[in-house]
């Protein structure tokens, strides 16, 4: 009997409650309570993330996105920034799971390849020539833009990247978010990471590569039937439970939406 998964398929929303949606998952499942899931979505506003541990400084301008009505949050999930479009620019993923639901070692790289082979077969069912990288060309300090570096079991398309990941566990659970291009606003994207020099030097899109822009949804189902394909899943759709719901409220009002979370001080 194949292992059953839940497909969470949310609409776009601001970066606080994303996060705290994410986070409610991850806790549900180190508690037992949430199944480990695997979510699609997008962001309204667009939104600038920050890594868990990344400073915000001068490489976000944070003026640039106050005039353009991009938000800011951080992650709880590792990494460089992002900026995060709606639908129409870009789907997010995030899988919430444990070593034991995919069956593998609890080590960071083998769920990033874990997942990764089930991206790659999806992009590569939407027609794209995408390759995953697992070993990089270099390796070193983390750039502040997150698609300026490709890192391991990340994926390339003709040698640049088109999802970038973040990773972290607790509890022999993990919580995986990534950011599959399928457009580019490249004048917001300039304006907000102002110390990177050509930010479309190192990332490609899926309109990109494929000549039109796919949309959020076939993206979505290209991917969902990837991962029940490529890892014998069944991904029910379904939605929060109360009591997630519960936890998503607390978590945006007293950390995600907090200045003192935004500028790592709590």
């Amino acid at each position: 009997m194949m292992p059953t998964w839940r497909l969470l398929v949310t609409e776009a929303t601001d970066g606080a409650t994303n996060m705290a949606i994410d986070e409610a998952l991850w806790r549900g499942r180190q508690a037992g309570t949430s199944p480990p899931t695997v979510r699609f979505f997008a962001w309204e506003p667009p939104t600038v993330s920050l890594g868990y541990g990344q400073r915000l400084d001068a490489a976000v301008d944070v003026a640039a996105c106050q005039r353009l009505g991009v938000g800011l949050v951080r992650r709880p999930t590792g990494g460089s920034a992002i900026y995060h479009d709606g639908p129409e620019r870009e789907l997010t993923y995030s899988v919430v799971a444990s070593n034991d639901d995919l069956g593998v070692a609890a080590d960071l790289l083998e769920t990033y390849r874990w997942i990764a082979v089930a991206l790659l077969r999806g992009l590569r069912a939407l027609g794209a020539p995408a390759e995953i990288v697992a070993v990089p060309d270099s390796e070193g300090p983390a750039p502040a833009f997150c698609f300026a570096r490709t890192g391991r079991y990340e994926i390339e398309i003709g040698g640049k990247k088109v999802v970038g990941s973040a990773q972290r566990w607790r509890r022999r659970c993990f919580l995986q978010h990534g950011s599959v291009l399928l457009g580019v606003d490249e004048p917001r994207l300039r304006a907000v990471f102002p110390t990177t020099r050509d930010p479309l030097a190192t990332m490609t899109t899926l309109e990109a590569a494929l000549g039109q822009r796919p949309k959020f949804d076939d993206v979505a189902a290209a991917l969902t039937t990837a991962f029940e394909e490529e890892h014998g899943l069944t991904l029910r759709p379904g939605g929060l439970t109360p009591e997630e719901t519960a936890r998503v409220e607390a978590l945006v009002k007293d950390k995600y939406a907090a200045e003192a979370w935004l500028a790592g001080a709590a």
